[in-house]
């Protein structure tokens, strides 16, 4: 699998975790949440 170049801030991995948590965050919302949430760099890669 291709590595994808795009990673998500942390400002935003963290807004996104919010809209999540949320229950009054819309389906819509929460889809778009989940998705910045998994371009997130992954703790393994801070490791090297």
């Amino acid at each position: 699998m291709p590595k994808n170049p795009r990673q998500t801030s942390k400002a935003a991995a963290s807004a996104a975790a919010k809209v999540l948590a949320s229950s009054k965050s819309s389906k819509a919302a929460k889809s778009a949440a989940a998705s910045a949430l998994s371009q997130t760099p992954s703790s393994k890669s801070k490791k090297k």
